[in-house]
């Protein structure tokens, strides 16, 4: 139940992606091409609706002549990631079917590479991997799995460690004494899925990124300005749209900076600043969320605008 499409290099080579895998320099870049001209993180694939698409992040791509920030991928279009480096697709293959997640209080979500659900104060499915969240669903490349906090129903070398169980249609789990449950969705209904925000503990925010300036705004609270560094920092996640590390975040915001222990301290230093600054302002402190392997993403939660201009 995954879509996938093909490139072929100039030199013939096939490279497979999934919805989700991003093209880039970045160490962790599914397809990573080590190419000055390449951003760390430079395009992703994405399934959205029933397209498959290659989306822009921090790079720019051109399709027959013209720049294209996001492109229906089709089989046979070629694809220029930079003026000489061309790919084409060689490829498609989409699902009759996808996965989805609906249950008490939780109308259908379409899942998407890794998710996170927290139940209270009402169920939300949340885009990434969201700490301490109730359950977490991702797919390995083979199907999707489900681990929830505090499973303990089937042994395990670690008696209080959570299962990592296969989910599939027709399965249900609990959490929390509500029950969830997966089921399919046609491909070409996924994109019309209504998806529902059932509330949070604060309303929805809007983030206004002009890289050296930002504003961020809730309804009923005046909004906070930030400029400098920590503007950057939310434009350049912003920007990405995916994990990424500090170090690569920290290069393009300090390009000249050569020492890394120095540079981890500038990162570090910075960061702490923007989080207490949206602490003080009552905004969520993981709106910067760190996966504990020193990468970092934009945490946005359902209703959340980013407008965004580089």
């Amino acid at each position: 139940m995954q879509a996938l499409v093909t490139f072929r290099t100039q030199d013939g080579t096939l490279v497979q992606l999934r919805s989700g895998d991003f093209i880039g320099r970045s160490w962790n870049a599914a397809w990573r091409l080590s190419d000055p001209r390449i951003s760390e993180a430079h395009a992703m694939v994405s399934l959205r609706g029933s397209a498959l698409k290659l989306l822009a992040l921090r790079g720019r791509f051109a399709v027959e002549d013209r720049p294209a920030s996001e492109v229906e991928l089709r089989v046979g279009m070629a694809i220029w990631l930079t003026n000489d480096l061309r790919i084409e697709v060689a490829s498609i293959t989409l699902p009759n079917e996808v996965l989805a997640l609906e249950g008490d209080g939780l109308a259908s979500h379409v899942l998407s590479n890794v998710c996170s659900l927290r139940v209270e104060p009402r169920p939300t499915l949340l885009p990434g991997l969201v700490p301490e969240a109730d359950a977490t669903l991702w797919h390995d490349g083979l199907g999707w799995v489900v681990r929830v906090l505090g499973d303990t129903d089937f042994p395990a070398s670690d008696p209080s460690a959570p299962l990592d169980r296969p989910l599939v249609p027709g399965d249900s789990f609990q959490v929390a004494g509500r029950t969830f449950r997966a089921v399919s969705v046609a491909l070409e209904l996924a994109g019309h899925l209504i998806t529902v925000s059932l509330g949070s503990v604060q309303s929805p925010l809007t983030l206004i990124l002009r890289y050296d300036n930002a504003h961020i705004q809730r309804e009923g609270d005046q909004p906070l300005a930030l400029s400098g560094i920590a503007a950057r920092i939310l434009s350049e996640l912003a920007d990405v749209a995916q994990p990424l590390s500090w170090e690569a975040i920290s290069k393009e915001i300090w390009p000249d900076a050569n020492d890394l222990i120095a540079l981890r301290r500038k990162w570090d230093a910075s960061l702490a600043r923007l989080r207490q600054k949206l602490r003080d302002n009552r905004i969520r402190a993981d709106l910067i969320r760190a996966d504990g392997a020193g990468n970092f993403e934009l945490l946005l939660y359902p209703g959340d605008v980013v407008d965004h201009e580089m």
